[in-house]
């Protein structure tokens, strides 16, 4: 049992909860208490995780099987990196996940990011046109990379540096 009960700790520690996390203060602000209210167990946290990313993942790949309309593609491609994004919610909990999204390290891939998902399910829901959702449907994807990427220390650094290396002109 002692066993188990490391593990979990291990495993508390490894999505960012301390043990005081379960038991909460008083609210402060609107975002302390929507966190509040929003206390889950470690387990259920990593149920909601696991249920919201596999769905969001599902989502995405069923995107696939209507890729020739853009509509459809826009739509359930969008939906499913919603709640792929949503889903590291249930770990960290609502407030980190929006204090890590507009931390001044990725405050332009998080605005560029939403924007784009935004724009796709505009020009997919009611512009109706193939061509804008498909370029709007790049854009999120790039956007995508480009905000995972911030999350990894000197990712983007790195991408820009072979990006420019691939695409030097100079010889």
């Amino acid at each position: 049992m002692e066993k188990m009960n490391q593990a979990y700790e291990k495993m508390k520690m490894l999505v960012g909860m301390d043990a005081e996390d379960e038991e909460s203060a008083p609210a402060e602000s609107f975002m302390d208490d929507f966190n509040r209210q929003c206390t889950l167990t470690t387990k259920q946290r990593l149920y909601g995780f696991a249920i919201c990313f596999s769905v969001g993942t599902f989502c995405t790949l069923l995107s696939l099987l209507v890729f020739f309309n853009p509509v459809k593609f826009g739509i359930t491609f969008t939906f499913g990196n919603l709640l792929s994004l949503g889903s590291t919610a249930f770990l960290i909990g609502p407030k980190r996940q929006v204090t890590m999204m507009l931390d001044p390290v990725r405050i332009y891939a998080t605005a560029i990011y939403l924007a784009s998902m935004i724009i796709a399910l505009f020009c997919a829901l009611y512009v109706h046109n193939k061509l804008l959702t498909l370029l709007a449907l790049i854009l999120e994807f790039g956007a995508l990379i480009w905000y995972s990427l911030s999350y990894i220390p000197f990712a983007r650094a790195m991408v820009s540096k072979i990006m420019v290396a691939c695409f030097d002109t100079e010889f």
